[in-house]
């Protein structure tokens, strides 16, 4: 029997991913699926906890951070069943709104638990919310949205002079409001959004570029008005909508299928097609990207559902060449910034990537860590204030590599040790199951290693 490639040794604290490729390489081919979006799921399940009615989702992601969500929701009144990726039921809460929970809210890991859900709480007169996440969660920064919601009226307190949780909220009748957004986040403005839903008048958020749009999209199936302004990327929520339930198809997330895309375009002899992928135009940055780098991908079955455009996404393997990445397309990619720079590894000449100071903030210093991990892999990469610069034609060495904690930069290095020589071990790998709990799996089946 031959020796296994991918292995998994757990203890009692963390799991540690080994990838061990052959000599002569392997190929990832046939088809594969990819778990349900997150940013969909997580606002199916919010929208669908405060509308009137019932809310059905199929292919709900199944990580840690919409169980996040299903947790909070549930803490404030909603009913919603066992979680599962056939059908999920929601009994909302409709004009009764949001209970005064009896326990203090855990957002978990997810950011966009706590921000989407804090334009929510601050809008819900009379009730008080205490809210909280784990270690990294509670070092992230929660200003950003925090100051737009009590430039409406809101009340909220929290740590370190109100930047980070744990979080104190007293429920407000808000005030409609304008808010140009310096940054180009979705988190910030489906926030603003979602405190706009329950106050009088048109709330608007501007950004500089757009970000993902799945929140106007959702808000207005479910029956709130939504006025768009491209011209300044702009978005209107007129408040007082009563929202009702609905049936939600939650297509594959984009930014799960972008490790499979990287890998099957990095690794000599793949042919792999990732079906049924949510193509939505604000999330296709690691399309354009990798199409910059002359990856081979193909857009296959296009079609709608449930008014998000879905695909099948078929990448050959080939020649990859540097680009630069920057401007209003970061935004589109902010997620995929790091399986982009293992891509970069395997490109001919030098991929620079700026504008991308967001990525200090995320679950981890994703700047920082995935040059310090590369590097020790044998990489050269320099790190800038807002990105990256890769030199292509790496020769990787297996190395002891660490997660950080971080579900992407877990898959990113996964991705990268396929094409380097030796075992390299990833530290704190369970970190995938955050938006990814069948990773090891999937990775197994691509490369034809099924257990």
């Amino acid at each position: 029997m031959s020796t296994p490639i991918v292995t998994v040794a757990s203890n009692e604290h963390h799991q540690d991913l080994c990838v061990a490729p052959p000599v002569a390489g392997v190929a990832l081919r046939g088809r594969i699926r990819v778990p349900g979006d997150k940013s969909i799921s997580h606002r199916a399940l919010m929208l669908g906890a405060i509308a009137a009615g019932e809310t059905t989702i199929e292919g709900l992601l199944l990580g840690e951070d919409p169980r996040s969500t299903a947790a909070c929701f549930r803490a404030m009144g909603a009913q919603i069943s066992e979680l599962n990726t056939e059908r999920v039921t929601v009994r909302g809460l409709g004009e009764s709104g949001l209970q005064e929970p009896a326990q203090i809210l855990d957002a978990g890991n997810s950011g966009t638990t706590m921000r989407l859900m804090l334009g929510l709480l601050a809008s819900r007169p009379g009730a008080f919310f205490a809210v909280t996440g784990d270690g990294s969660l509670r070092s992230r920064p929660m200003s950003r949205v925090i100051d737009p919601l009590r430039s409406m009226g809101a009340k909220i307190w929290g740590r370190d002079s109100d930047e980070f949780a744990p979080l104190a909220v007293r429920g407000q009748a808000l005030t409609a409001t304008r808010y140009d957004s310096p940054i180009a986040s979705a988190q910030v403005k489906s926030c603003i959004l979602l405190a706009g839903l329950h106050t009088d008048g048109q709330t608007t958020v501007t950004e500089p570029a757009k970000s993902r749009d799945h929140s106007e999209r959702m808000l207005s199936a479910f029956g709130a008005q939504i006025d768009l302004d491209p011209d300044t990327n702009g978005v209107t929520i007129t408040g007082g909508a009563t929202l009702q339930g609905q049936h939600v198809v939650v297509p594959g997330d984009i930014s799960s299928a972008a490790f499979w895309l990287v890998a099957a375009a990095i690794v000599p002899g793949s042919d792999l097609t990732i079906e049924n992928v949510g193509v939505n135009p604000t999330r296709t940055g690691i399309l354009e990207a990798l199409a910059l780098m002359n990856a081979d991908i193909t857009l296959e079955n296009q079609r709608d559902v449930a008014g998000e455009p879905v695909a099948d996404l078929r990448v050959r393997s080939g020649e990859l060449t540097a680009c630069e990445l920057g401007g209003d397309l970061i935004p589109r990619a902010i997620d995929e910034i790091p399986i982009l720079a293992v891509a970069a590894l395997f490109a001919k000449g030098t991929t620079k990537i700026r504008d991308a100071a967001e990525l200090r903030v995320k679950e981890s210093d994703r700047l920082a860590v995935m040059a310090a991990q590369l590097q020790a892999m044998g990489a050269t990469v320099a790190e800038y204030p807002d990105g990256l610069d890769i030199a292509g034609g790496a020769t990787l060495t297996g190395a002891e590599t660490d997660s950080h904690d971080d579900h992407r930069i877990a898959m990113s290095l996964a991705i990268a040790a396929l094409r380097a020589s030796g075992k390299t071990t990833i530290h704190r790998a369970e970190s995938a199951s955050i938006s990814y709990p069948n990773f090891i799996e999937t990775l197994k089946t691509a490369i034809g290693e099924v257990s």
